[in-house]
């Protein structure tokens, strides 16, 4: 499961865990608090903020060459560009500083973040083990002539799916993107999953923008999105040569954040023959 529907809302797995742990840790805070000490949930919602803003700093740096000639996309999040480490460094520095200037808010802080922690890593971990290693979906999809394909025929290399429609603008935004990466990654397929709409449409759209993408399969009834556990667009999946899945990435991506997903199959040797 990639995403949760909550009513009309659809959110990434992730995102849903990162926020139901600093809700544990707001309500344990509190609970705390109450036996004495300061109430820690302004605190929180601030070392929140902070480890989201150094997260987002550290994948700048690390990832710098792709930012410099474009600085607006270095707020624009959409992307997914975060850094695990620099996030929880950002947190521990003011933490510390939290804790020196306010002693009152040391033990309720303390009891926050390590229930919160707790939930995030054991949640999070348990996610990782569920969708890590899942197989390649033994399903046949039509090309633009309306022939049956086999997502298995794709096997032998690293693929990567992109699950996207024309009238979805992350996933028209994000197109030259990966159509770029095409080229730079010569040793991985890029396959582009069309969902409900028809090779006349998508034929139009690509011919209008100046797209060439290499292959495009049509899904009519959003069988490989249900299969995933994806209901969001555009979704994009990374599976190793033995049909694996190794990450995903719901939302638009970035060149960065496109580049850290494909440095796992940097190493992958070309595939011999045809």
């Amino acid at each position: 499961m990639l995403t949760v529907t909550l009513g009309p809302l659809t959110m990434a797995l992730n995102h849903l865990l990162l926020l139901a742990a600093l809700g544990i840790a707001s309500l344990v805070g509190w609970r705390v608090a109450k036996r004495g000490g300061e109430n820690p949930e302004s605190a929180l919602f601030n070392l929140f903020l902070l480890g989201v803003l150094f997260a987002r700093a550290g994948f700048v740096l690390a990832y710098w060459p792709m930012y410099r000639d474009a600085l607006l996309e270095i707020i624009d999040i959409r992307d997914g560009g975060f850094s695990l480490w620099s996030g929880l460094l950002g947190m521990a520095l003011a933490t510390a500083w939290q804790g020196w200037r306010r002693p009152g808010l040391r033990r309720p802080l303390g009891w926050a973040l390590f229930s919160g922690g707790l939930f995030w890593v054991l949640a999070s971990f348990a996610s990782h083990l569920y969708s890590k290693g899942t197989e390649l979906p033994a399903l046949s999809l039509r090309d633009k002539s309306g022939q049956a394909v086999a997502l298995h025929a794709y096997k032998g290399r690293p693929l990567v799916i992109n699950i996207w429609a024309t009238w979805c603008p992350p996933c028209r935004r994000e197109m030259p993107v990966l159509q770029q990466a095409q080229h730079d990654y010569p040793n991985v397929t890029f396959l582009f999953v069309n969902q409900g709409e028809t090779p006349e449409n998508v034929s139009t759209f690509m011919a209008t923008t100046g797209l060439m993408l290499s292959h495009v399969l049509f899904d009519g009834t959003g069988e490989l999105a249900r299969t995933v556990g994806s209901m969001a667009l555009p979704t994009t999946l990374f599976y190793n040569a033995d049909g694996r899945l190794i990450g995903s990435h719901l939302g638009e991506l970035s060149r960065a954040s496109l580049h850290r997903a494909l440095e796992p199959f940097e190493s992958s040797p070309a595939p011999q023959g045809p």
